[in-house]
């Protein structure tokens, strides 16, 4: 467990808070299943949410304080899923995490120095912006992939595609969905409806709604991307089949007059005086080549091919 002093610089403490200051705790589950007896926390820390049982983003309010849980898309270092717990009151807060994630954002907090004080709500509102700050370039990264993907669509590379589009695609919806839950709380948050939070608190919340509704268009601008190369492909494809059916249907508009030829004399008929023509063979064979030759002339005149 970690405990931070909340001034104008995020501060480690050895012990227990000073009463009447601002301050953070860093649990994790199995930490929080032994319900600890925190200072500032009487009666109202049974309301965190444990990082083992996060599973999407939400927002609760309870009377004297608010509660809930973040999950990122992302993994952790050893490959766990990054979920938190937290607990927010006029004077605390709690996270719950069991990946270390957390307490590498509060390090990265920690550097930095304010003008004033901190609080609880200035403080959330700062951890989840910096959950945010790799996401835009991620997003481009995504992007990034779909265009190759296209290009390699339109150069012709058509193997493997489904291989490579399906999980990009499962990823985009992932992250779409992570921005609305999250823009949810975000929503929950500016409302107040506990007034735990100064009206300056509220205006960071309603900052990072916005923030959160513009991550989360262009999320949605990648699925479309996503449908969009779909669609290209699927009309490579069919441009592909239309191309072996035309190549089909020359060959077989070419050699029908054939057909018709050995059909016709494969009669056997006694009363046909091309049988007993010493020349009737190949006279069979320049009328065929006259017959293919003329069909290929008619089909490209006519821009069949």
């Amino acid at each position: 467990m970690y405990t931070y002093h909340l001034g104008q610089s995020l501060t480690l403490l050895e012990g227990a808070p000073t009463p009447g200051t601002a301050a953070v705790y860093l649990l994790s589950s199995k930490e929080l299943d032994q319900n600890p007896q925190l200072p500032g926390l009487e009666g109202v820390l049974h309301h965190t949410p444990s990082a083992r049982d996060a599973r999407v983003c939400k927002a609760e309010v309870h009377r004297d304080c608010l509660s809930g849980t973040v999950v990122v898309p992302r993994r952790g270092r050893e490959g766990d899923r990054v979920a938190f717990g937290y607990l927010l009151t006029q004077d605390r807060a709690v996270l719950c995490d069991d990946t270390g994630a957390a307490h590498a954002v509060l390090k990265r907090l920690g550097k930095e120095k304010r003008w004033r004080e901190n609080s609880p709500g200035r403080f959330f509102c700062e951890f989840l912006e910096q959950l945010l700050v790799r996401d835009l370039h991620h997003l481009e990264e995504l992007e990034d992939q779909l265009s190759q993907l296209e290009d390699g669509v339109l150069a012709g590379k058509l193997e493997g595609f489904n291989t490579v589009l399906s999980p990009l695609r499962k990823q985009i919806l992932v992250w779409l969905r992570y921005y609305t839950q999250l823009d949810g709380v975000a929503c929950e948050l500016e409302s107040n409806e506990s007034g735990l939070f100064a009206s300056e608190e509220q205006q960071m919340f309603h900052m990072l709604e916005k923030r959160l509704t513009r991550l989360r268009d262009e999320a949605q601008l990648l699925r479309e991307y996503c449908l969009q190369v779909r669609e290209l492909f699927q009309a490579e494809l069919d441009i592909r089949q239309n191309r072996i059916m035309k190549i089909l249907t020359i060959v077989t508009t070419v050699f029908l007059p054939l057909s018709l030829v050995a059909g016709w004399y494969g009669m056997n008929f006694t009363g046909m005086p091309e049988l007993g023509w010493d020349y009737g063979y190949p006279a069979v064979i320049v009328g065929s080549v006259i017959v293919v030759l003329l069909t290929l002339w008619i089909m490209k005149k006519k821009k069949f091919w």
